[in-house]
């Protein structure tokens, strides 16, 4: 049987493509069209490929695979998982990346949720090899940036529409998993935003921890965890949809559980007027994974990671300062597995969350928008040597 590795030096490829409401009008991001990856591929993953890095993050958007609802164009699956053989990558496959086709309306509509279901097996009925697989990914990003914050797709800024979305996405991960895992031996590679919360006061303390339940929640649902008090009004999404996921809740088998922590994920609730050091960051990060592995008891890994929030010439100390710290949880007996720095390339528009979508270049790669590399990809590089030798 094909093992995740025990510590992985992974990177992927940034792909998203939600609409966003710009200059009145509703316009799809397209992070592959402006960064040319498509028209890189090959070059790209032999990049890649050359640092060392073997286990690559990779989706196709939905949109160009689904175009037509039931109608399938194999096309770019094809090529990208052809290039991956050719250079010796094993991809993590991700299926959904942030966006729908067209012809459904948003994240809170369920009826995607089916046609999600269809389109996995579909994918799963013409690729017989890949082994690791993140569905959806982000699913709590994704519910918070479409229902909560109104920024993506529905656009909706309200708890209860927040809830709904997070509900079907959810249910969609989870009826993907079954539905590959009924055909081969799978894994769930997670990603998920892993937010960390300091709070300056004991009195900022509840703020602290109603965000914290609030992000959890998609763990507790994932895992078959009764949500904490403060999430309580999960219970007012359609029963059948909460019942559905019971069933299928508590994967424990051949699952990595990923934390998405990056510079940005540490929130400060309280007044503080001095910036958070590095050091600081990586204790937040400690401590909310320890706890995290005490309430859900999966191994995971960080399953993205950069210097965003940072200026880019922070991106060695950022990554050396990560490893260490994901060696001493390793060293606390916690099942670590590895980080996976993202993006290859730099990202578009990410500093605004993708809500200005003008082509405004957010240095976070391990290669700048030139495709040259940088000094954090000479580093990423000696750690992938490393760990290969361990």
């Amino acid at each position: 049987m094909t093992l995740f590795p025990d510590f992985a030096v992974a990177c992927g490829e940034e792909g998203s493509d939600p609409t966003v409401l710009h200059d009145g009008a509703v316009v799809r991001v397209d992070e592959f069209a402006a960064s040319g990856h498509l028209d890189h591929q090959d070059n790209d993953l032999a990049a890649v490929r050359h640092l060392g890095v073997k286990i690559w993050r990779y989706g196709m958007p939905w949109r160009l695979s689904e175009p037509e609802p039931g109608h399938y164009d194999w096309t770019l699956w094809d090529r990208a998982l052809e290039s991956c053989s050719r250079h010796g990558l094993v991809p993590v496959i991700d299926l959904c990346h942030f966006g729908l086709p067209d012809h459904y309306q948003g994240f809170c509509d369920s009826a995607w949720v089916e046609g999600f279901g269809r389109y996995v097996d579909a994918f799963v009925a013409r690729y017989p090899d890949p082994l690791f697989f993140t569905p959806v990914n982000e699913p709590m990003i994704t519910a918070m940036s479409s229902g909560f914050l109104g920024v993506w797709n529905d656009r909706r800024t309200s708890r209860a529409d927040y809830m709904t979305a997070l509900a079907h996405v959810t249910l969609a991960n989870l009826e993907a998993l079954a539905r590959i895992n009924a055909d081969r031996p799978a894994w769930w590679i997670g990603a998920e935003g892993f937010g960390c919360h300091i709070a300056v006061t004991p009195d900022d303390e509840p703020a602290a921890e109603q965000a914290r339940a609030l992000q959890q929640l998609v763990w507790d649902l994932h895992f078959g965890v009764t949500p904490r008090p403060e999430v309580a009004d999960v219970d007012l999404v359609d029963p059948t949809i909460l019942g559905r996921i019971a069933s299928l809740a508590g994967p424990t088998e051949r699952v990595v559980a990923g934390h998405d922590f990056y510079p940005v994920s540490v929130t400060v609730h309280g007044h503080r007027t001095d910036p958070l050091t590095i050091d600081e960051r990586m204790a937040a990060y400690e401590r909310e994974a320890t706890a995290w592995h005490a309430r859900y008891r999966r191994p995971f890994w960080v399953a993205e990671t950069s210097n965003l929030g940072l200026d880019v010439a922070d991106g060695p100390v950022w990554l050396d300062k990560l490893v260490a710290a994901l060696d001493r949880l390793r060293a606390n007996g916690l099942p670590v597995h590895g980080l996976c720095w993202y993006s290859r390339g730099d990202q578009y528009d990410w500093h605004t969350m993708l809500t200005r979508p003008v082509g405004e270049i957010t240095e976070v790669g391990l290669f700048d928008a030139a495709r040259r590399a940088r000094p954090v990809a000479t580093a990423y590089a000696r750690l992938a040597a490393e760990r290969s030798a361990d």
